[in-house]
């Protein structure tokens, strides 16, 4: 078995919830490998001034008073926007006689707690910058955090701070990233203040592979601009990373530009639509105090802001790429699926996908609800648009007309239609392990010797779901890493229906398998996850073994 990089999107608890029965004992779950600081667990929205400002002499106190002001006039806090944060500039450029960072009193002549408390006290966050090496990354040299870890930490508890950028400029004293970044979360949780901590390190040292037990967040890019080459670019390079997305710790393809002015109100929908898909962390890098409301319009769409938002954590993939037409798909939490057509060419052109392509069935049609337009439309099974030049449709699709559901008795899920199925290398198998990435190619399922003829066998990270339709009680299955990847491997396994319902927990190629049961009455439907963990999708075969549901 050879190992292999996987497209799709890595969602991993950062606490596991549920129950497992394995070996005929009841445990509670172990919890996954992610950084256990409880934030995050949808991206993070919100402020962050320097897209507008950098470091010129607007950005002072006034400002982020005035921002926080606005998050509540013009609605932006009830749209799910929570944090104020600023960036590089608000220091001294030398730390004081005991080693501690000092607030530049011409821009914050009230001190940093005082602004802190001004914007918790209008139900917000707020959130502050340094960096992990000796100094930020302006010209002016502000004083990093290297070596001041935890006496930072504490003074950032100490003024209230709930979000810390951590940027990547300064001499590192020949020290890796993850040690640098690793040291400032272990001294943020020390600090015992909820903190949510973004690694910006631009992507130089592959953050992907190791920053999910490390931060919240990850740049995956250098900065972005305010023109539509940098927004492509950079999109081209985050949209590929989903499979190192999970909850609590996402990509982060760096902040917003829409209302800069540097690019049109169709480019910016494009801009604000493909990063809700990719679940980034939405902050906003306009000077909400002269932005327009066509900006406010882009910012404030909750439709879009729910793709984002969606408990089942799921970064879109795209499913296809051709000719500058990209077709993106992310599954959510209530069953149904976002569709984004994007067209990043020049020229208007009609394409799209199909309810099948894009992981839905068992339905004879469906409804396509458009976030930007909010017209409504049905379906027999395209998904299709005219998308003009550097515009993006999204389509919020669901499940319409009739559809089966599973027979009274208890049933083997592997007979039933699913209503969504994909897997990361080949498909979902019935009744057989994963194999490779051909159809039909795996074995009997074998969890740690055990064999079982019924079950699904798939490759992280997988979703697979089925319409229940309210008339079931209960879902079962022995789950595990299949033996024919040997003792490789490491997933979770969840079982989802309007939130989470059961976990593995991590399992490893070493393990018997384990028991995983979920109370499903009622629910329309239950889905089936299986998510990488922080060594990757490598080696992921994983079984849903005699997996069943019970209904009346």
């Amino acid at each position: 078995m050879t190992r292999r990089t996987v497209l799709g999107a890595v969602l991993v608890l950062l606490l596991a919830i549920g129950t497992v029965v394995g070996s005929g004992a009841t445990a509670t779950a172990p919890r996954a490998a992610a950084v256990e600081n409880g934030l995050a667990r949808t991206p993070a929205m919100g402020f962050n001034n320097w897209n507008a400002t950098n470091c010129r002499a607007e950005f002072n106190e006034q400002m982020v008073r005035q921002i926080a002001d606005i998050f509540v006039s013009r609605g932006l806090r009830d749209a799910g926007y929570n944090y104020v944060n600023i960036d590089d500039c608000w220091a001294l450029p030398n730390r004081d006689g005991g080693g501690n960072l000092v607030p530049d009193p011409a821009r914050f002549p009230s001190g940093i707690k005082a602004v802190a408390d001004y914007v918790h006290g209008k139900g917000l966050k707020f959130g502050i910058y340094t960096s992990a090496g000796t100094k930020t990354c302006n010209a002016l040299g502000f004083p990093g955090g290297i070596g001041h870890e935890q006496q930072d930490a504490n003074t950032f508890a100490s003024w209230g701070v709930d979000y810390l950028k951590y940027d990547n400029c300064g001499d590192h004293l020949g020290q890796s990233a993850q040690e640098r970044y690793t040291r400032m979360r272990d001294a943020l949780l020390a600090t015992g203040r909820p903190i949510l901590f973004s690694i910006c390190e631009w992507g130089s040292n592959a953050p992907w592979d190791w920053a999910q037990p490390v931060g919240n967040s990850w740049r995956t890019t250098d900065d972005i601009q305010d023109n539509w080459n940098s927004m492509l670019g950079i999109f081209k390079a985050n949209v590929s990373l989903a499979v190192n997305a999970q909850r609590g710790a996402w990509n982060d393809p760096d902040m917003l530009e829409v209302g800069n002015g540097g690019m049109t109100d169709t480019e910016y929908r494009s801009h604000f639509s493909l990063w809700a898909m990719m679940n980034a962390p939405l902050l906003i890098g306009s000077d909400l105090r002269s932005d327009g409301q066509a900006t406010f319009d882009i910012l404030t769409n909750r439709d879009v802001i729910a793709l984002n938002q969606d408990s089942l954590g799921v970064q879109a993939t795209e499913i296809a790429n051709s000719g500058g037409h990209h077709v993106l798909t992310k599954p959510l939490d209530n069953g149904d699926v976002a569709v984004a057509l994007f067209n990043e060419t020049a020229s208007a052109a009609t394409f799209g996908t199909t309810a099948a392509a894009a992981g839905l069935g068992n339905a004879t049609s469906y409804q396509l609800r458009d976030l930007w337009s909010k017209a409504t439309t049905t379906s027999t099974g395209a998904i299709s648009a005219s998308v003009p030049a550097h515009a993006t449709v999204v389509y919020r699709v669901s499940r319409a007309g009739t559809f089966s559901t599973p027979p009274a008795g208890t049933t083997q899920v592997s007979s039933l239609p699913a209503s969504l199925s994909a897997s990361a290398w080949g498909p979902v198998e019935r009744d057989r392990s994963n194999g490779e990435q051909a159809a039909g190619d795996g074995r009997t399922l074998t969890i740690g010797g055990t064999t079982y003829a019924r079950g699904l066998g798939v490759h992280a990270r997988s979703e697979v779901r089925y319409y229940l339709g309210g008339r079931c009680t209960s879902f079962q299955a022995w789950v595990g890493l299949d033996d024919e990847t040997g003792d490789n491997g490491s997933v979770t396994l969840e079982v989802w229906g309007n939130g989470m319902l059961a976990s593995s927990g991590v399992v490893h190629g070493t393990d018997a398998a384990k028991r995983v049961t979920a109370n499903v009455t009622g629910l329309q439907y239950v889905h089936l996850a299986v998510l990488p963990t922080v060594d990757g999708p490598r080696y992921d075969h994983a079984d849903w073994a005699d997996a069943t549901v019970t209904c009346s």
